[in-house]
């Protein structure tokens, strides 16, 4: 993003004009990545991340 962007909407939240929410999305990412380093003691391979990935995928596109 464009940091005079980036401050402008900074200034705006800060007189209270708009509100910024952070993406869930972004969280929920983090949140498999905790769940996939606490259960294992080195790095999910490839195919472990694609499977993951095709999961939500299918998920997403069912609903």
């Amino acid at each position: 993003m464009n940091p005079k962007a980036k401050a402008l909407l900074k200034d705006l939240a800060n007189l209270d004009l708009i509100r910024i929410k952070k993406d869930k999305s972004e969280n929920a990412f983090f949140e498999v990545l905790k769940k996939f380093r606490s259960k294992s003691d080195e790095a999910p391979s490839l195919e472990e991340i694609t499977k993951e990935v095709e999961a939500v995928r299918k998920a997403r596109y069912e609903k």
